[in-house]
Formats: structure tokens, C-alpha cells, sequence
């Protein structure tokens, strides 16, 4: 793609998201942001009339530093004790995320203030190929006014997964991949949503199919692994290579709030291709989160929700073929939507 054709691609994306005339725009990026990324953006945004400059910061002190796309793990950026740079991003309107705050408190802070956000470092191919539609975003909303009203999550599959879930305490969060809505932060590409467990509310287990993902080791499970949850914190995992490596990573951080369950949720994007890291290994698994009827199970970190579990050590897992009910209607059924309006 030229860059005059990846600004049109930004360009259209900030215009979903409402970039315009009187804005001001900060393009946030650290050492392992795309160059053109950063072009684009600034084009974009010049183009649609907003005023708009860019915050380079550099790497972490050694050994801090998580890498491209979060690393192994989410929480510490270069932006970490930069309060200087975090008030300016907080009288943004508009902030282009290329570096990767999710999961930080200065994402929080950025958002209370009421700046939108958008994540973007997927790399081009899958930014154009799941540009986002208002289609799919009212499908992802259909979907969160029926998780709004539950008190109760079950996800089962022929693998074994059997795992009841409270909920209702924490909100409901949307990606659809753009954001208008100020104090709203977005992905793109995206097409899901999830929720929380209410502390201590999570029991049963999960079986990690081979097939399943698990990011950020962004690797296909190879073996079966077997998760025992109990009071909202997996106890026991189980299986092989697989099991092993995903047991060690939990346990260097030396952080128990990392085995809790995080969030917990369902994709509805017909166009994702479970198989995209296959042929796009710098990906960070925007396919497979999305992915028509996938379930997500996660680990970690509650703060973007309002919780006050802080970990570095957070783990994806969307998965294949299972089924998930809200208060016993069900939702999605061996891996296919249920409801109409959650269709395409």
C-alpha cells in the first residue's frame, strides 16, 4: 500500500471515529511504533482539519521494556511515570494509540479525562481487510444489551469446558473498531465484547482445545490443556508443552492476581479468519478475538473495567466450537450465534 493510500485507510477511519475541524489530535508513539503509521495518522488527520501533533517516547530502562504489541505482558509502557506527556494526552480529544496503553493506569487516566481513544497496530492487510462497518457495530451492541441484563455466564464445550460465571458488577465493554463517544476507548479492527466476573465469582473449568489461541504467546494449542478454576482464580492447569509453558509464564511474575479470570467474552466478526497468524505472524490476534462465535477466556488485569486488579500478567485465550449462555438462554451454540440480531 502507498502511503498516499494508507493515509485514505487512516483517513477513513478517523472519519467513523469524528475527526474534524477544531480537534486537537496526539499520536502517541514509542520505539517499536510504524513509521507510517505515524505519517498516515498525521495526514489523516490534517486532512480532516484537526489540529494534530506527535508524542515520541522512548524505550523503558533495560529490562523493563515489553516489546512490540505489549510483549508478555500489558501495563508498562514508555509512557509509565511520563506525567508530563500523560497530561498533555489527557487534553487531547482525539488520541491514536501506537504504542500499546491497554490495560495501563494511564489509559484509565486518558479516558476519565474524556479523550477517545483508538489502538492501532494490527498491521495493514488486516487494518483494510476488517475495516469496520455500523453493521457489525449494531451486532456488537445487540449483543451487549443482552449481556447488560445478566447475572449469570456459562461456557461449556464437547472438549470438557464447563464454567459458571457471575455477573453484573462490572460494565459491559464494546469493540467494534472505532470510537465517537468521548471517554470511549476502541481496537482496530475489533468485533466482540465482554465483561468481568464479579470478584470471586468464577467456578468450574476450562479445556483449551487444539486449535484455541493463546496471546500473547500468539501460538495455536497444540495439546489440550485443562484450567480448574475455583473463587475466581485458576488453581490447577493441566496438559502438556502447552500447559507447561503457559504455567511458567503465569508464575514468573510472581503475581497471584495474575491466574484470576479478567474478562470474558464473545466475537461476531464474520470476516476474521481463525488461521490469520498462519500468514501474518507480527499479527496480535485481532482475527481470532473476533471471530465469528469464538468465546474468549482471559487472565489478569480488571482496571479497565473500574476494578483494582493491577497485573502486568495477562493472557487471551479465544476459543473454538464452545457455547456460552447468559442466564441459561443461549448465546452462542457450538461456536455459531444464536440470536438474529447478532447475525450477519
Amino acid at each position: 500500500m502507498t502511503p498516499e493510500e494508507l493515509a485514505a485507510l487512516f483517513r477513513a477511519e478517523f472519519e467513523l471515529c469524528r475527526v474534524h475541524e477544531g480537534e486537537t489530535v496526539v499520536v502517541l508513539a514509542g520505539p517499536h511504533s510504524s513509521p507510517a503509521y505515524i505519517q498516515a495518522s498525521i495526514a489523516a488527520c490534517r486532512a480532516l482539519g484537526a489540529q494534530v501533533f506527535e508524542i515520541m517516547l522512548p524505550s523503558l530502562p533495560a529490562g523493563q521494556d515489553p516489546g512490540q504489541k505489549g510483549g508478555t505482558f500489558v501495563g508498562r509502557t514508555p509512557l509509565t511515570g511520563q506525567r508530563v506527556a500523560l497530561e498533555t494526552l489527557k487534553k487531547a480529544d482525539f488520541v491514536v494509540d501506537l504504542m500499546f496503553l491497554l490495560h495501563s493506569p494511564e489509559q484509565v487516566e486518558i479516558l476519565r479525562a474524556g479523550a477517545r481513544m483508538l489502538l492501532v497496530v494490527e498491521p495493514v492487510e488486516i487494518l483494510a481487510r476488517l475495516f469496520p462497518t455500523e453493521p457489525l457495530r449494531r451486532r456488537v451492541e445487540a449483543g451487549s444489551e443482552r449481556l447488560r441484563k445478566a447475572r449469570e455466564l456459562r461456557v461449556t464445550s464437547p472438549a470438557g469446558t464447563d464454567l459458571v460465571i457471575a455477573v453484573g458488577d462490572y460494565p459491559v465493554i464494546t469493540q467494534y473498531g472505532y470510537t465517537d463517544t468521548p471517554g470511549r476507548w476502541d481496537h482496530w479492527p475489533s468485533g466482540f465484547l465482554y465483561t468481568w466476573p464479579n470478584e470471586g465469582g468464577t467456578t468450574g473449568r476450562v479445556v483449551l482445545s487444539t486449535g484455541d489461541l493463546i496471546w500473547p504467546f500468539n501460538r495455536y494449542v497444540s495439546q489440550p490443556i485443562t484450567l480448574t478454576v475455583k473463587d475466581g482464580y485458576i488453581r490447577k492447569i493441566e496438559g502438556g508443552l502447552d500447559a507447561l509453558l503457559l504455567r511458567q509464564q503465569l508464575e514468573s511474575f510472581r503475581d497471584p492476581e495474575g491466574f484470576a479470570v479478567s474478562h470474558i467474552g464473545w466475537g461476531l466478526d464474520e470476516r476474521a479468519q481463525w488461521p490469520a497468524l498462519v500468514f501474518e505472524t507480527r499479527s496480535c490476534g485481532m482475527d481470532a478475538r473476533s471471530y465469528y462465535g469464538n468465546v474468549q477466556f482471559s487472565t489478569g488485569p480488571n482496571t479497565e473495567a473500574g476494578g483494582t486488579r493491577h497485573t502486568l500478567a495477562h493472557f487471551d485465550m479465544p476459543m473454538l466450537g464452545s457455547s456460552l449462555a447468559l442466564d441459561g438462554e443461549p448465546v452462542v451454540q457450538d461456536g455459531r450465534l444464536v440470536p438474529e440480531d447478532q447475525r450477519p
